[in-house]
């Protein structure tokens, strides 16, 4: 059995344990240091020692014969709140006008008409909606400054909220069988994403502040450099630290959701940098940054994200 594979056969018993938080695809840190072996590595809240846990809750040394690893991060949290600049710019403050207000991710290109749009997270710009909760709407105002910097309806309308990818929430019990009945019937959630097309008197500026343009799209790897432009932290640097993780996303009062397949890197992010554009160094887009806790960052990968929304990152 693959690695990839007997990640996915078991992230919903690692999951299930007190304090975990995630599970990835990593490398195994042995004695401070890097090794050339990849691993399980599996997310927890913190360290506890073992007497402290219960048995169940102890991570095995290997499962499947593969060797695993424990490292703190976490718990997450979808990461809109609380700069500015009054361009209209990639990493640069904007939101929903019912939230607080998030990052501007990128410019990016219907697949159908190439009609230029704005990307961020649903919980950015649909207020994470479910699509039945009647948090969101199409053609829902989005501000630019968010609602939290400012913007205001209706000097502030830059656009209408075009689509989003509805997002899937656990019910209230968060026991073991809800996680494992959640990833077996496939109500967990690949990206938080969402895009809205500005007005016709509104320009947008293609250029990630403090980046430049994007040229492109690429997988990501392990210990792969990256950066990003976030309306709070503005532009900070990175690596991969895992792939294929599946997490547990608070989103506060809208509930609780899981996320499979999930890159998560250690570029410091903070509430209002969720929407932001992960890029490699040669500015390829490779993730959408939602979630972030514990000095780790979690993103969508762009191939979801694309596919999912039906745009593209370049104009065709």
């Amino acid at each position: 059995m693959s690695l990839q594979t007997t990640l996915a056969a078991n992230a919903a018993l690692l999951l299930s344990k007190a304090n975990v938080v995630g599970v990835g695809i990593g490398i195994k840190v042995k004695g401070g240091r890097k090794t050339d072996k990849p691993c399980i590595t599996v997310l927890v809240a913190e360290k506890l020692p073992l007497q402290a846990l219960a048995p169940a809750d102890v991570v095995p040394k290997f499962i499947a014969g593969y060797p695993t690893d424990v490292i703190t991060g976490g718990p997450f949290q979808a990461l809109a709140l609380l700069q500015g600049t009054k361009a209209a710019a990639p990493g640069t403050s904007i939101g929903h006008y019912r939230i607080t207000a998030g990052t501007f991710g990128a410019v990016v290109y219907d697949q159908r008409n190439s009609t230029p749009l704005i990307l961020s997270n649903n919980h950015v710009l649909a207020n994470s909606s479910n699509g039945r909760d009647h948090r969101a709407y199409i053609g829902d105002p989005i501000l630019h400054p968010g609602p939290s910097d400012g913007g205001r309806l209706p000097d502030s309308l830059i656009a209408k909220l075009t689509r989003f990818q509805v997002l899937n929430f656990l019910a209230a019990d968060h026991q073991t069988a809800t996680w494992q009945n959640s990833l077996a019937t496939q109500l967990t959630n690949l990206v938080d994403a969402a895009v809205a097309e500005p007005l016709p008197d509104k320009l947008l500026e293609p250029e990630i502040l403090g980046i430049g343009p994007v040229t492109g799209t690429r997988e990501a790897e392990l210990d792969l450099p990256v950066q990003k432009s976030g309306r709070t932290t503005g532009v900070t640097q990175g690596i991969i630290l895992l792939l294929n993780a599946a997490v547990r996303v608070s989103y506060g009062s809208a509930g609780m959701a899981i996320f499979t397949d999930q890159i998560i890197s250690d570029i410091p992010s903070a509430p209002g940098d969720s929407g932001s554009l992960v890029v490699d160094n040669e500015r390829r887009a490779v993730g959408l940054l939602f979630a972030g806790g514990g000095g780790l960052t979690v993103c969508n990968p762009i191939s979801h994200v694309e596919r999912l929304l039906q745009i593209r990152m370049l104009p065709a």
